[in-house]
């Protein structure tokens, strides 16, 4: 049997739908051509990595200020994967339901990362 210790942005559910997202783009990006593999590909990899990474690191720091921080890069890079997928869709790299699949999705996490960053600030207010 293996054992985990239990991290706190494990527990997130705004940091497990990331991860889910992310391994959706990276199994997305699978099907772009070879020309784009150091253009759109590369950027929306790092964009959705990006967004898990930072909502791990964020309750690793000391102060929820600095957390909040991290909310709002994370929230950056959702945003980013959005525009990328939009340059997606406009290239005809994915269809319009993937594409809006995606968007309900970000959508999602979007609304939960500031959902959070406001109960941190609050936290860190009180």
């Amino acid at each position: 049997m293996v054992y985990r210790m239990a991290f706190k942005f494990e527990k997130l559910i705004v940091w497990q739908r990331a991860l889910e997202l992310a391994n959706s783009v990276h199994l997305l990006t699978r099907s772009f051509p070879k020309e784009e593999l150091y253009i759109l590909t590369s950027q929306i990899k790092r964009a959705a990595d990006s967004l898990v990474l930072n909502i791990a690191e964020g309750p690793t720091v000391h102060t929820e200020k600095e957390f909040a921080r991290f909310l709002t890069v994370a929230n950056r890079s959702a945003l980013e994967v959005l525009a990328c997928l939009h340059l997606a869709k406009k290239r005809n790299l994915i269809s319009s339901e993937h594409f809006d699949n995606y968007y309900s999705e970000l959508t999602e996490i979007v609304k939960m990362i500031q959902g959070l960053k406001k109960s941190v600030l609050k936290i860190s207010m009180d």
